[in-house]
């Protein structure tokens, strides 16, 4: 299904709603809806947008660990126990 047939106006969202509720939960792509021409939103099933909500929480992560590498501020694994809890391991 190309892109083109996931663009609908807004009233066919009114007309359609519980059918485009049944196909977005049974795993159909994202729905733009225009209002006057212009996309306004996108709509899809919930467990796909937290899906999606989890992976840019993940991407973000890794994108502030990025800059704390580049800023220098990060330290060696080496010597993260002793940090922590100020005791020495038990093996050195």
């Amino acid at each position: 299904m190309g892109l083109e047939s996931r663009i609908k106006p807004i009233s066919y969202l009114k007309a359609n709603a519980a059918e485009v509720l049944r196909e977005l939960n049974e795993g159909a792509e994202p729905l733009v809806i225009t209002q006057n021409g212009e996309a306004k939103a996108v709509l899809q099933d919930a467990a796909s947008y937290y899906r999606m909500q989890e992976t840019l929480a993940l991407l973000k992560l890794l994108a502030l660990a990025k800059e704390n590498i580049a800023a220098g501020k990060v330290k060696p694994i080496e010597g993260l126990l002793e940090r922590i809890t100020g005791e020495r391991p038990a093996d050195a």
